[in-house]
């Protein structure tokens, strides 16, 4: 079927209802990217673009010429003219943890520190600033970015803790360091186990480092830590939220805590939530509460909903804890921490399936993607899902229909893999043929390829980051950052995907995984809106759609890619209406003749 034109939108839209209500907004003389001809089979080569477009109670009422659409003007509309400035769909974050990015700002913030030195010195001045007995937090360290990458230990850290407890999440969020406070409130010592799933480091006598590998064990810290207050919830969400705003992304899929959700519930209700939320759940919380709490709020609630249950089949790449089929390249006697036996995994994915929740896993390694695969096909059998659900790869994705049900169905569980890293190779294949969509952020391959190969070896290393293959089996790609855990900034992941190059432009990783800018832009739009069941809803700015567009200072379907890495978001509207505006102005653009 073919997919709808521009045109006919605009004609049904214009013609079929002339006494319809005037918008609230017009744009004119605009740059505007609706978002169609982006998808990956559409033979167009060139995404349509107009002039102008109208809004009317917080949705696309037309696009057009800037004649056509002023036609439509009331008494009351608001006309905004857009000098020329390009504009597209807001972007919409396949994959972020909100609450933990707010509470780093708020905390002992370590994102970028470039040596162990600059980390004992920030550590130091909020040290010194903290009231006695107060825990310290943070996170943010990365010490592949500092000489010599060496771990640090509790021994760098508790000359500058001032006797604080202390423990510091690793950026990844699959490591922490903990000071010796820390280690004794939690009672962690020489004879402490290591947890299923996780790690504690020790040194040669036996004694913990301070380093703690994935939840299971630092949890055992953290879970001495008094929790936080509603208001500093809110306080750290609204941080989140207004970085986001900022950098042109209008929904984000988040996994924060239920208290976190709360917190948003009350923002919403107080008319004080301006972007748009998808919320998963623990995988591994009992089935009655995941039930009791997806009754718990509206499911068609275009604001904030609840979406698919998140769970961790293994760690990460930089500490070494992603589950490899063979080991680490760099580290042979470590092939990772899976966190499940297959035959458990199994066994929740399936209860979780039959009862239409959608499932997500975070997976990283090979091993761990294989794990998953191997749950969802039997959680495909069970629930009785076909081999190939609806996927917006397909021509007729690209149709506005009736927007289907915002509870999924066994027929239609849309599995999601968060990263997907690393595969083996048949498993591009299987990905495909149980309808899985590739949920990847392409900016963490600006931090990893100094290091990737060295963990994974030159052969495993052509099938990571895999954009491209993915594509080409015909798997939905859906991108966003993993926030904080890269910069929520979607442009760096636009810059990564179409180039594979460092931010320098002088490394290049695994090259023939590059896609092309149209099929990045559609990743971070409509494919991440299909992964959360709102395709019909947002990525695209046609007649029907939610009324959310960011302005940016430049043309992106016509900048280089070092360009791309200093785009800027001009204006943010969400719903119909501005949630952000910058003091920067727009670069001149070429007109659209339409």
């Amino acid at each position: 079927m073919k997919p709808f034109t521009l045109s006919a939108t605009l004609l049904l839209t214009t013609l079929a209802h002339p006494q319809q209500t005037p918008p609230d907004t017009i744009y004119l003389h605009g740059n505007i990217l609706t978002g169609a001809h982006l998808h990956p089979d559409d033979p167009s080569p060139t995404p349509a673009k107009v002039r102008a477009l109208a809004i009317a109670n917080g949705k696309i009422l037309a696009v057009g010429p800037d004649a056509t659409i002023l036609k439509l003007k009331g008494p009351k509309t608001k006309i905004i003219d857009l000098h020329g400035a390009f504009a597209m769909p807001g972007f919409n974050d396949a994959h972020t943890h909100m609450a933990s990015a707010g509470q780093q700002q708020l905390s002992i913030n370590l994102d970028g520190v470039k040596s162990l030195a600059e980390m004992q010195q920030r550590i130091r001045i909020y040290a010194a600033k903290a009231k006695p007995g107060f825990w310290l937090q943070g996170g943010g360290w990365d010490h592949t970015l500092w000489p010599g990458a060496k771990l640090p230990t509790r021994e760098d850290i508790d000359p500058v803790t001032a006797g604080h407890p202390c423990i510091l999440s690793r950026v990844d969020g699959h490591m922490a360091l903990a000071n010796s406070a820390a280690l004794a409130t939690a009672n962690i010592t020489a004879g402490t186990p290591h947890p299923g799933g996780a790690k504690i480091d020790r040194d040669s006598a036996g004694n913990p480092t301070g380093i703690l590998r994935e939840p299971a064990a630092y949890d055992l810290v953290l879970s001495k830590i008094p929790s936080l207050g509603p208001e500093e919830r809110t306080k750290a969400l609204n941080i989140a939220i207004n970085d986001a705003l900022a950098h042109g992304v209008t929904s984000v899929q988040d996994n924060s805590e239920w208290e976190d959700f709360l917190a948003l519930e009350e923002l919403e209700d107080a008319h004080k939530l301006h972007l748009r939320f998808a919320e998963w759940m623990p995988f591994d919380k009992p089935l009655t509460v995941l039930k009791e709490r997806r009754a718990s709020h509206p499911a068609d609630d275009p604001l904030l909903h609840l979406t698919m249950l998140k769970g961790f089949m293994d760690g990460s790449l930089g500490s070494r804890t992603a589950a490899m089929d063979e080991p680490y390249s760099d580290d042979p006697h470590n092939s990772g921490l899976p966190r499940y036996q297959q035959d458990k995994l199994t066994q929740l994915a399936s209860e979780r399936a039959a009862a239409g929740f959608q499932l997500g896993f975070h997976a990283i390694g090979d091993r761990a993607n294989d794990m998953a695969l191997n749950a969802f096909g039997a959680a495909d059998q069970v629930a009785n899902l076909p081999p190939h659900p609806h996927s917006p790869n397909s021509p007729d994705a690209h149709i506005v229909t009736t927007p289907p049900p915002s509870t999924p169905t066994p027929a239609a569980l849309r599995f999601r893999v968060e990263h997907a890293q690393v595969l083996l190779p048949d498993d591009f294949a299987r990905f495909a043929s149980e309808g899985v969509i590739a949920s990847m952020q392409p900016s963490h391959l600006l931090t990893d390829m100094k290091w990737a190969t060295d963990r994974l070896g030159s052969e495993r290393a052509r099938y990571a980051y895999a954009w491209r293959s993915f594509l080409d089996h015909n798997v939905t790609l859906a991108f966003g950052t993993d926030y904080p855990v890269e910069s929520i900034n979607p442009f760096r992941g636009l810059y990564a995907a179409i180039t594979r190059q460092n931010e320098a432009g002088d490394q290049t990783f695994q090259p023939q995984e590059k896609i092309s800018l149209n099929e990045a832009i559609y990743a971070y739009t409509q494919a991440s809106a299909f992964a959360e069941f709102r395709e019909r809803q947002k990525g695209r700015l046609e007649p029907g759609y939610l009324a959310d567009l960011i302005v940016l200072d430049r043309d992106i379907t016509t900048a280089s890619p070092q360009q791309l890495l200093h785009t800027t978001a001009l204006r943010t509207v969400v719903n119909g209406e501005t949630v952000y505006t910058s003091n920067r102005t727009a670069k001149p653009t070429a007109r659209t003749n339409n």
